[in-house]
């Protein structure tokens, strides 16, 4: 199917040029995830912004490997626009250190107000658009504030040529991956959604190195054992337990000389006291034995 480009400085209506297709997905790392979540979590309530680098693999997929921030400031409902000369020296940093993806687009975050594009923003996706092939630039928009809930607010925006829209010429195909858009909210439709822009849908992928990375995120090492503990917390949850077990040795004194210990019966649904002393005298001495073991290799090595 024959189509238009897209951007503001693509090809005149009537063009013969292939039509960016809707179907395509953007594929984000989880390095890219957590990178552009840091970012934006570090800003609040300032919006930040920085560069997305990847790869355009196909005609249907854009994969977003890595991203790196920009120096830029904002505010709480604006950014400034994206410093050329930055960008540059960044990329051949990068290509030093054996990173020779390109710049599929940026990010940027909007701190507690949803996932839309600006008319600002939109102007900075036109010009990213413009330096990709076939003006296939992404712009990403995270929301860090609702992200906190344990779900990632997150979308992709590309932008329409405003020059189709007004003469009524649709400025993309349409096919089947509209079930894999998220519905948008009524605020993104009053701020230009399918009129300004359109949304892409977007995944999260991960490879092998990525999740052996993020599977030892909370691991516990050997070492975790010996870590010393401030000798005054030691002493006072020393305290709190030795507390404790008086109360349970009463109790299970109380069981003992009324013989409740021996009916199972009468016992179900409640405290068992010497279970519990087991448990509490067991953690004690763990605790202590790794404190003095600590200590006394500390001692020797620092």
């Amino acid at each position: 199917m024959a189509g238009l480009g897209l951007g503001m400085g693509g090809p005149s209506p009537g063009a013969d040029s292939p039509a960016v297709d809707t179907s395509e997905m953007v594929h984000i790392s989880a390095l890219a995830l957590l990178k552009m979540l840091k970012h934006a979590r570090a800003g609040v309530p300032m919006e930040v912004m920085g560069l997305m680098l990847g790869e355009f693999v196909d005609d249907y997929t854009v994969r977003v490997i890595d991203v790196y921030s920009m120096p830029q400031s904002g505010n709480s409902v604006s950014v400034e626009a994206v410093d050329p000369v930055f960008q540059q020296k960044m990329l051949e940093m990068l290509g030093q250190v054996g990173r020779a993806e390109n710049c599929v687009g940026w990010y940027h975050s909007h701190p507690g107000f949803g996932c839309w594009l600006s008319s600002v923003d939109v102007s900075t996706a036109q010009s990213f658009e413009s330096s990709t092939p076939q003006q296939r630039g992404v712009s990403v928009v995270v929301d860090p504030i609702q992200s906190v809930t344990g779900k990632v607010v997150l979308s992709a925006f590309r932008t329409i040529n405003m020059q189709q829209s007004i003469m009524g010429i649709e400025p993309r195909q349409t096919t089947s991956n509209v079930g894999w858009l998220d519905k948008p909210s009524t605020q993104t439709l009053m701020r230009g959604l399918n009129r300004n822009y359109y949304q892409l849908p977007c995944s999260y992928r991960k490879n092998e190195a990525e999740i052996r990375m993020l599977l030892k995120v909370y691991e516990k090492g050997w070492e975790s054992g010996l870590q010393l503990q401030a000798p005054a917390q030691n002493k006072k949850e020393n305290i709190q337990t030795v507390q404790t077990l008086k109360k349970l040795c009463k109790e299970y004194e109380k069981m003992v000389t009324t013989g409740l210990d021996a009916d199972e019966v009468a016992n179900v649904g409640k405290l068992n006291a010497k279970h519990h002393v087991e448990m509490e005298v067991e953690s004690l001495m763990n605790r202590n034995v790794d404190q003095v073991l600590s200590t006394m290799i500390a001692a020797v090595v620092f």
